[in-house]
């Protein structure tokens, strides 16, 4: 893993540098997974980033292949006591450029009190999972436990002939149901210390990217910030890059995938 000064693509890289420079370096169709959380109205503020949705919208469609997912984490701010709207219209405007749109819900565990006083505290944020075309990989999660999971269960016949109990069907319950669409997560859920305002949980990065792709794909992150998505990326065996503006992160990012990397070298 490396850590450049120049705007060039190369898997396994994270690149200082802005967003859509270091995109239109990338190959058309050579993305399989974004998973990213853009500087939203001002909630996040980011050092020396100017947030310029619209191109980088088109720049992910162009990148991303046939099939690919980007995964679009965001929220709104509360101001003069409206909700901006801004997730909204995004996810209008990946649609218009062909996107298909499938909304989750990021619960986010603990967050105290947040919007406005006249309504219901806000504990969520959107993860919008945009494909071009349905997904090539989807690998759904199941971890919710059934009920009588794993219990031999007799169902009766539609016919209304066969009475006995010895022509009933047998079916085992499986133990775990496939999760729904709101996944919830403590928002300081890292397993090291980082200096950034407005990391996602690592958990939920490693849900996507074990839904959304699989081993030896390629993961990208084009606002990378302390590399949440890559350090997840390299310790489930895909090939990731990002970038980000500002210098300091990307050491950050540098330091946490260069110790997922050597977590998984010796076996820990």
């Amino acid at each position: 893993m490396t850590t450049k000064r120049i705007n060039k693509y190369a898997p396994d890289t994270i690149i200082q540098g802005d967003c859509l420079s270091v995109m239109r370096d990338i190959p058309s169709g050579s993305v399989d997974l974004t998973v990213t959380s853009p500087p939203y109205d001002n909630l996040r503020k980011y050092n020396g980033y100017t947030f310029d949705f619209e191109p980088i919208a088109r720049e992910l469609f162009r990148i991303t292949k046939k099939g690919g997912v980007v995964v679009w984490v965001v929220g709104d701010a509360t101001i003069n006591g409206s909700e901006t709207g801004t997730s909204f219209k995004q996810a209008l405007y990946f649609k218009e450029i062909g996107f298909n749109l499938e909304t989750m819900i990021y619960e986010v565990a603990g967050t105290g009190a947040k919007g406005s006083n006249y309504y219901y505290w806000q504990s969520f944020e959107y993860m919008f999972v945009l494909s071009i075309g349905n997904p090539k990989t989807s690998n759904r999660i199941a971890d919710i436990r059934n009920t009588g999971g794993g219990i031999k269960r007799h169902t009766t016949p539609k016919s209304t002939l066969l009475k006995s109990r010895t022509d009933r069907t047998g079916i085992v319950m499986p133990i775990f149901s496939i999760r729904p669409n709101v996944w919830r997560y403590h928002h300081a859920d890292s397993s090291d210390i980082i200096t950034h305002p407005a990391p996602f949980p690592e958990k939920l990065a490693r849900d996507h990217i074990l839904s959304w792709s699989n081993e030896g794909d390629l993961v990208f992150d084009p606002m990378c910030g302390s590399g949440t998505t890559l350090k997840m990326a390299a310790t489930y065996k895909r090939h990731f890059l990002g970038c980000d503006i500002s210098e300091e992160y990307c050491r950050i990012a540098e330091r946490r995938v260069a110790n997922a990397v050597q977590q998984i070298t010796i076996g820990v």
